[in-house]
């Protein structure tokens, strides 16, 4: 068995996988193994045989490989949809919209999550910094909360380019 690799996705599964096996972390980041061999530079085959513990990769195909399941992406955050519903919900937080590089799709394992948000009358910027604590923890990744309140040009940018959760 590929012992390196399968602590690699242990290491990475945030969610669980009734199949209970090396592709958890794979299916949690959203990714298909051609997507995750795209966005690691590893020949698809390679992939396969890694996930099905026939080859163990090296040190560098290790990290290419983690960095690719470390970026967020709009199924990363969409798969955890019910649980950012609630922790907002207690927050008087709705409306949850993605926006920046995980709603264009370009997001690399350097990005963070950015979540557009509608407070409600009384939401202060406790209940704000406590709900992006709360995302964070539930997306594995850092994460920007920004409200929907403001005006001007930069949030009427945000505001077309997000995508609702």
């Amino acid at each position: 068995m590929a012992e390196p690799y399968s602590a690699l996705y242990r290491r990475r599964a945030q969610l669980t996988n009734p199949r209970g096996d090396a592709a958890r972390p794979k299916i949690a980041a959203g990714l298909t193994q051609r997507e995750l061999a795209a966005k690691a530079g590893v020949p698809l085959p390679n992939v396969s045989a890694y996930e099905l513990g026939h080859r163990k990769p090296n040190a560098e195909t290790l990290e290419r490989m983690d960095r690719a399941l470390r970026v967020p992406t709009v199924a990363r955050v969409r798969g955890q949809r019910s649980a950012l519903l609630s922790a907002a919900a207690r927050r008087g937080l709705t409306e949850l919209r993605v926006f920046g590089s995980v709603a264009r799709g370009d997001a690399d394992a350097d990005s963070d999550v950015d979540l557009l948000v509608q407070p409600g009358p009384r939401t202060s910027l406790f209940d704000l910094a406590g709900f992006m604590a709360e995302a964070e923890a539930l997306l594995s990744s850092p994460v920007d909360v920004i409200s929907d309140r403001g005006e001007g040009d930069a949030i009427d940018r945000i505001r077309r380019e997000s995508i609702p959760l």
